[in-house]
C-alpha cells in the first residue's frame, strides 16, 4: 500500500526535517530514567521548544492553540521525529494525547482556558487515574466513590499504573458517581489537582528499576463539582471521546523504532533459524507500517476502517514476538541489560500486551464488533 503525499505534505516534511536538524542538537542528553525533576525538565523543555516551534499538539484545532494537521501531517510528524530520534512526547503524553483533547470535545470553556494553554507550553503536566486493583481491563468495574456534597464531591479509593503520578500537576480521574447504575454508566470524569489534601502517591518500581507509574490513595479528597467535565455519569462516553483523535497514528514512532531494531539485531544474528525469525519480524512491521498508512488514509477521508481495531493487537503480540528473539540471539550478553537498547526495549515492552487493553480483551472486541459473533457471556 503507497500512501500518496501531497505537495503540502512533502513541504511540511521538508519544513519538519530543517527544524529538527537545526533543533537536536541543542537538546542535552536524557537524564537517569528515575531522576524524576530532571526529567521532567527535559520532557517539559522539548515540549516548549514544539510548543515555539509551531508543532505543539498538532492535531488540535487551531481555534485552541494547536496546529489543526491532518491525518498525513500527523504521519509525517511521528515518521520524522522517530527516524531523528527526537524526544518523544514523555510525561507529556496524558495532557497532549488524552486530557487536552477530551477537554477540547467536552470541557467547559473556564477548563479550557485553564487548562489548554499550559498544556501546549509544557507549563502543567497530567497524570491518569483509571485503572484500579479490580479494575484494569475491565475499567467499567472502578469502585472510587465520589459522594456529593454541596458544590464538591468527596473522593475515596485507591487508583493504579497512575502514569507520571509523582510528578504531575493535574491528573484526570475516573470516579463512580452511582454505584447503584449499571457500572459503565455511573462514572465520572473529573480534573484533580494532585496537591488537594488527602491525596497519597506511592510510586511504583518497573522492571527496568525507574517508576512511570505510582498508586494513588484518596481519602477524603474534596473536589468542586466545576471539575467535573461532562454530565454526571458520563464519564464512560466522555473517556472514549479522545479515541477518535488518535486518528490510525498511535503506534507510528513504536513502528519506526521496531524496524530500526530489527536491523540493529540483524548483524548479530549467525543461526539460520534466528534469521528466518527476524526475516519474519521485520515482514510483521513492514506490513503493520504500511496498515497504518492504510489506516491514515482512510482517516483523511473521513473515514474508520477496520484496521484501527487490529493494530494494537498485531502490534504489541509482534513487538513480544521480537523481544524474545533478541533474548535467545544475545543469548549471556542478554543478562547485562545496562546500556544494551535490545533488551532494555525487551523488558519495556513485556507490558504491551496488558497495557491500554489486554490483548484478550482486544480479541473480544474485534471479535463482537467488527466480526458480529456472539457476545462473551460472563
Amino acid at each position: 500500500m503507497e500512501l500518496r503525499y501531497s505537495e503540502q505534505d512533502e513541504a511540511f516534511r521538508a519544513e519538519l526535517r530543517v527544524w529538527l536538524e537545526k533543533e537536536l542538537p541543542n537538546v542535552p542528553p536524557q537524564p537517569p530514567r528515575d531522576a524524576w525533576p530532571a526529567r521532567r525538565k527535559w520532557d517539559t523543555d522539548w515540549q516548549r521548544r514544539l510548543f515555539d516551534a509551531g508543532y505543539a499538539g498538532l492535531h488540535w484545532p487551531k481555534e485552541y492553540g494547536g496546529r489543526g494537521a491532518s491525518p498525513t501531517e500527523q504521519l509525517i510528524f511521528y515518521e520524522e521525529t522517530a527516524k531523528a530520534r527526537a524526544p518523544y512526547v514523555g510525561c507529556n503524553f496524558v495532557g497532549t494525547l488524552h486530557a487536552g483533547p477530551t477537554l477540547i470535545e467536552e470541557g467547559s470553556e473556564a477548563q479550557k482556558a485553564e487548562h489548554l494553554p499550559k498544556i501546549l507550553r509544557g507549563d502543567e503536566v497530567w497524570c491518569q487515574g483509571f485503572s484500579e486493583p479490580g479494575a484494569g481491563s475491565d475499567l467499567a468495574s472502578l469502585r472510587t466513590r465520589a459522594e456529593r456534597d454541596g458544590d464538591d464531591y468527596i473522593l475515596n479509593g485507591q487508583k493504579i499504573w497512575c502514569s507520571f503520578g509523582q510528578i504531575a500537576d493535574v491528573g484526570e480521574f475516573l470516579v463512580r458517581t452511582d454505584p447503584e447504575a449499571p457500572k459503565n454508566r455511573g462514572i465520572s470524569w473529573l480534573i484533580l489537582p494532585m496537591d488537594t489534601p488527602g491525596i497519597e502517591i506511592r510510586p511504583l518500581k518497573t522492571v527496568l528499576g525507574s517508576s512511570e507509574f505510582a498508586e494513588v490513595f484518596l481519602t477524603d479528597v474534596r473536589v468542586p463539582v466545576a471539575n467535573r467535565v461532562g454530565d454526571e455519569n458520563d464519564g464512560w462516553r466522555v473517556t472514549n471521546v479522545t479515541l477518535k483523535y488518535e486518528r490510525g497514528t498511535a503506534f507510528v514512532s513504536e513502528l519506526i523504532d521496531s524496524l530500526r531494531l530489527c536491523e540493529d539485531l540483524a548483524p548479530r544474528v549467525t543461526d539460520a533459524g534466528h534469521r528466518r525469525e527476524l526475516g519474519r519480524c521485520y515482514a510483521d512491521f513492514d506490513a503493520l507500517w504500511s496498515l497504518t498508512k492504510r489506516n491514515v488514509s482512510q482517516s483523511s477521508r473521513g473515514t474508520v476502517g477496520p484496521g484501527a481495531m487490529m493494530i494494537k493487537l498485531a502490534y504489541t503480540e509482534a513487538r513480544q514476538r521480537f523481544g524474545e528473539l533478541c533474548i535467545r540471539v544475545l543469548d549471556r550478553a542478554a543478562l547485562h541489560v545496562d546500556d544494551n537498547e535490545l533488551i532494555e526495549e525487551r523488558l519495556r515492552t513485556l507490558a504491551l500486551t496488558i497495557a491500554a487493553g489486554a490483548s484478550q480483551i482486544q480479541r473480544n472486541i474485534i471479535s463482537e464488533r467488527l466480526l458480529g459473533l456472539p457476545k462473551e457471556k460472563r
